[in-house]
């Protein structure tokens, strides 16, 4: 009967823990829907002056939006302590936008760990650029502004 016992309460954690992993965690992306913002949205602050303009970075190997800040691949460890060097400067309200564009993002090696970094840094208002096919076909093909 013991063994019984032991084996269903076995049983009974395992689940718990499964159905943790299952439900409670959401999503495996570490930035949420709110944090993402669309092309279209960061262009047209970037095209009003009277704007609030957000710190831009540039954490992949695309194209340079107007006025971002070419930090590359974020991927090479170089680089993200390159990111971080940049940002602990930054007060940890601005308004930040991360972008890479090499690729949708389910593929991408450079949101992530930028993204990551921006969490542990404590930074209450950053986001991802939406690029959801790549930095080609979401913002330099619809005519929004780049470096030029």
């Amino acid at each position: 009967m013991k063994k019984y016992i032991l084996v269903l309460l076995i049983l009974i954690i395992g689940s718990v823990f499964a159905f943790n992993k299952l439900f409670y965690q959401g999503s495996t992306e570490v930035w949420s829907g709110k944090q993402l913002i669309s092309p279209a949205g960061l262009a047209n602050t970037l095209n009003n002056p009277g704007a609030d303009q957000p710190m831009i970075f540039s954490i992949g190997p695309s194209g340079l939006i107007k006025a971002a800040i070419d930090i590359g691949p974020v991927q090479e460890d170089e680089n993200l302590t390159k990111l971080k060097k940049q940002l602990s400067s930054l007060s940890k309200d601005t308004a930040i936008v991360i972008y890479c564009g090499c690729c949708p993002f389910k593929n991408c090696p450079n949101i992530r760990p930028a993204f990551r970094l921006l969490n542990d840094m404590k930074f209450t208002n950053h986001k991802l650029l939406d690029l959801s096919h790549n930095f080609k076909v979401d913002w330099v093909d619809k005519g929004y502004p780049v470096n030029q």
